[in-house]
């Protein structure tokens, strides 16, 4: 049977799917490793690709993998990551997984929105962009159904927007990004030391702090200012939200909403649909699954 795996590597863990050529699912794995082992990541990675081939009765026809980090020029290794996951930059996926064909590389935050055009919530959209809402904020976008990636693989860090000229800087050096202003990793400070977790903040609001809710609806407000700031630059018919935050759900969503209707440009009545992400902590996997299928 001819099928495909895609590995997403993340910071502790790697999550994989083998899938048939047409995205359905045949068997899933998910698998930690200590991030303070010396490559643990890479024995991860091996182990779940050998892991699935042998369930599904042989070799791959493709493999790809997703990765945090800008992929290459060539597609076949993450270039830049710094920080994390040493050894990574550079390293040789197509030898390190015994591979008779080249295994493409992604960077994580294109291949979920791959994953979600392949066989998820924006199936066949050739206009979308993807909001992941986690410890950062991670983004991608697609245009005229073309995945935007950029001169060095930058393209769709939609999180490192500024939203404040004198804010902190991020990470990626933006003042006041929109990454600060919604994600984890910044809870404590943007709640005056109140909550250690957005799930923290959030369960306080629903229960009917005052306090938490007006910290929870400005990290909104914050979030539907940068959305609408990606409708007027990229014009997508859908808006994809995914990551741990998005799982409040309506306690989400319908002030998102309230707040785009504030400030989205509408021209003709038209306005961009949000959605929920739907593949979940698989949509890397897909993505890099259907990332392989397409370059085969």
């Amino acid at each position: 049977m001819n099928y495909a795996i895609g590995l997403d590597l993340g910071g502790s863990s790697v999550k994989a799917v083998a899938v048939t050529l047409d995205g359905r699912r045949l068997a899933e794995r998910n698998r930690d490793f200590d991030a303070n082992t010396p490559m643990a990541w890479a024995k991860a990675v091996k182990v779940v690709a050998d892991e699935l081939q042998g369930e599904c009765g042989g070799a791959a026809e493709v493999m790809g993998l997703s990765a945090p980090g800008l992929a290459s020029a060539d597609g076949r290794s993450i270039a830049f990551m710094p920080g994390r996951l040493q050894g990574l930059e550079n390293f040789d996926w197509t030898k390190a997984l015994d591979s008779s064909k080249p295994v493409p590389v992604l960077n994580d935050a294109h291949a979920a929105l791959l994953g979600e055009v392949w066989v998820g919530a924006a199936r066949g959209v050739r206009n979308v962009i993807m909001l992941t809402l986690g410890t950062g904020v991670g983004g991608a976008a697609m245009v005229d159904g073309h995945l935007l990636r950029g001169q060095i693989g930058r393209a769709g860090h939609l999180g490192h927007t500024s939203l404040n000229i004198d804010g902190v800087p991020d990470i990626c050096r933006a003042p006041g990004s929109l990454e600060w202003a919604v994600g984890n990793a910044t809870i404590g400070e943007r709640s005056g030391g109140r909550f250690a977790t957005t799930h923290e903040l959030i369960t306080a609001a629903r229960a009917g702090d005052a306090g938490a809710n007006e910290i929870w609806l400005r990290s909104v407000k914050h979030l539907a200012a940068g959305v609408c700031s990606f409708i007027n630059i990229l014009d997508p018919e859908v808006v994809l939200i995914g990551g741990g935050v998005a799982r409040a759900g309506e306690f989400l969503f319908e002030p998102l909403r309230r707040f785009l209707d504030e400030m989205e440009w509408r021209p003709g009545g038209h306005q961009a649909e949000l959605r929920p992400a739907t593949l979940g902590e698989y949509a890397g996997a897909f993505g890099a699954a259907a990332n392989a299928v397409k370059v085969r």
